[in-house]
């Protein structure tokens, strides 16, 4: 018998299973610098002068579509004042477009504009080139390796953010809305 009564076998794999998670735990937090650099990289070539978190309501906004401030405030994980602020400097940038829910004159609807979509558009399709250019760098079967492991990773932390596993019941429970500001004949 190991340490308090646990196997000594099932120990060593359990230290064996703390030290990969470790690995994996590290790696993961090296690419997410990375992809936070090439973020910032993709911001930093349009002449919008944006903030990685100005950036980031910019691309919800570009995932769920028109969205209340209050949900807006939540997938950001900030207080409705801050989205308030935020939404207001996008507004002034002509990036976004804030109005009054004409269903429930209490709520703020934000959309993005026509620029704001372009600006999106422009910043992810930089990002997504640079992505590219890395991956077709690594080996076949190291690329092949990404794809089950980052998209197991997703799918464990679909509950932290509803744009990472879209679907009707979370848009429904995050304030997502049709578009009540342009609402279909």
């Amino acid at each position: 018998m190991g340490v308090e009564g646990v196997p000594a076998g099932a120990a060593g794999a359990e230290e064996e299973l703390d030290r990969e998670a470790e690995a994996v735990t590290l790696a993961v937090m090296a690419a997410s610098r990375l992809v936070v650099a090439l973020s910032a990289r993709a911001l930093a070539s349009v002449d919008v002068p944006l903030t990685l978190p100005q950036l980031r309501s910019l691309v919800a906004l570009h995932t769920c579509g028109p969205i209340k401030l209050a949900a807006m405030a939540a997938t950001l994980g900030v207080t409705p004042s801050t989205a308030l602020r935020m939404a207001e400097r996008l507004e002034a940038l002509g990036l976004t477009d804030r109005r009054v829910n004409p269903d429930n004159r209490r709520e703020v609807v934000l959309r993005l504009t026509t620029a704001g979509e372009e600006l999106v558009d422009q910043v992810l399709s930089h990002r997504r080139a640079e992505i590219r250019a890395l991956v077709e760098r690594l080996p076949a079967q190291a690329r092949a390796g990404l794809v089950p492991a980052l998209t197991a990773l997703t799918a464990v932390a679909g509950d932290l953010d509803p744009g990472l596993t879209p679907s009707e019941e979370a848009g429904r429970l995050a304030g997502v809305v049709d578009d009540p500001l342009n609402p279909a004949p």
